[in-house]
């Protein structure tokens, strides 16, 4: 009987998604999933209310997801290489000093009624999202037995979607005012000396949400400064530039350059997704905002759903072939949308978020798997390729500007699935 309780202590081990002695970071570093999933979402809502306050398109709207994932883009390598040199601690107290930093841009830009500070402001906030999303995927994946990186990453990414839906929850009871004016109340507001006061009374109501959550990530970081660390993976090793990795070293992995390209392709679809998701509703159900801000909510619940869901299917099905079956189902579900759009393209629509769920836990832990010392530098790059939503996202703008067609701009997210798969 003693002789077999090493073996029964290892398998107890391997089975659980994180060692005991880990429980307070794990908890605090899964927290950043939810923190950082608020904002994302919130942009959804702030493009329709950018629309209404700056009396933008819908391509110059879209330029939110621009300038918020080209600060993932652009700071994804240089978090990787101060958590090189001073470990994955530093930089998440870095990035959410930065996320807090941007947060509080919000006040000045509302003030001013200046589209460009705000766009700003949503870049330096996905600055620090960059630091965090560089060190909390790996740190996650490696902080227990490494056969269950791919279902401990999507526990902990599962975190990420109630984020969402609180943010878009935010956006929609307390950035939205619910009101729409049509063309002959804003002429009367105009003809009456008033539509400007109207307009800066729809900015300033973007204010306050984002000061508290910055307070809120600026409590976080304090946590997590007085909090101690394990150290892990390339950290426990010396020094010397070749036990560090390179990025050369991954030209090596033909796993890792796939998950590059399939995550710029997964981020493409999700954010255009989500992004238009509540024009879509407007337009072809016809909607009012408050009511296409809660059908979004709905549909980010079920990608929550999801997450929680194919964490227990990945037990027994490989994480690989879940997601090509997942990206299938949604490949037709967009198709739907795009054919018969109105209420049955919109619940399809909805449902896709049920299914792309899996899928940037899963890309980004596969991409990682049996990288090393690379481990830092492949989760850099696997960031940034997040670019893919500050490209799609204004291309789906312009082909409805062309076109005029909400459905017929949602061919990019069916591409984008059809690479995915």
């Amino acid at each position: 009987m003693a002789s077999t309780r090493p073996t029964q202590d290892t398998q107890e081990g391997k089975s659980r998604l994180f060692p005991a002695s880990y429980a307070t970071p794990f908890l605090l570093v899964t927290g950043l999933f939810f923190l950082w999933g608020i904002p994302n979402n919130l942009n959804d809502v702030l493009i329709r209310q950018f629309m209404k306050s700056f009396e933008i398109t819908r391509f110059q709207a879209g330029l939110v997801q621009s300038a918020f994932y080209m600060g993932y883009f652009l700071f994804s390598v240089p978090a990787a290489l101060v958590m090189r040199r001073h470990g994955y601690k530093t930089g998440l107290v870095t990035g959410l000093l930065l996320y807090c930093v941007g947060t509080f841009l919000f006040y000045p830009a509302a003030m001013a009624r200046s589209y460009a500070l705000f766009l700003l402001a949503l870049f330096v906030i996905a600055s620090g999202l960059g630091f965090l999303e560089t060190g909390a995927n790996p740190l996650i994946a490696q902080m227990g037995d490494p056969g269950n990186s791919v279902r401990r990453l999507n526990f902990s990414q599962a975190f990420n979607p109630i984020g969402s839906i609180v943010g878009v929850l935010i956006g929609t009871l307390f950035i939205f005012s619910g009101i729409e004016l049509k063309p002959a109340e804003i002429a009367r507001l105009k003809l009456a000396g008033t539509y400007d006061a109207y307009l800066q009374h729809e900015t300033m109501r973007i204010i306050a949400p984002y000061l508290i959550l910055g307070v809120v990530v600026l409590i976080w970081a304090i946590l997590i400064l007085r909090t101690p660390f394990p150290k892990l993976g390339s950290e426990n090793q010396s020094q010397d530039k070749e036990s560090q990795g390179s990025y050369l070293n991954l030209l090596r992995y033909p796993h890792f350059l796939l998950a590059v390209v399939a995550l710029f392709a997964y981020e493409g679809a999700q954010v255009g997704t989500w992004s238009y998701f509540i024009q879509y509703a407007q337009d072809y159900a016809h909607l009012p905002e408050k009511v296409s801000g809660y059908f979004l909510t709905g549909s980010l619940a079920g990608f929550g759903l999801g997450r929680f869901s194919s964490s227990q299917l990945m037990k027994t099905i490989p994480a690989n072939k879940l997601m090509a079956f997942y990206a299938a189902i949604n490949f037709v579900l967009v198709g739907v949308a795009i054919a018969f759009p109105g209420w049955t393209g919109l619940w399809a629509i909805f449902l896709t978020s049920f299914f792309m769920s899996l899928m940037f836990p899963t890309i980004f832990a596969l991409g990682l798997r049996d990288l090393g010392a690379n481990t830092k530098a492949g989760a850099s790059i696997i960031v940034m390729a997040i670019i893919g939503g500050a490209i799609f996202t204004p291309l789906i703008g312009w082909i409805f500007q062309s076109t005029q067609s909400m459905a017929q701009a949602m061919i990019v997210p069916l591409v984008c699935y059809l690479a995915v798969g």
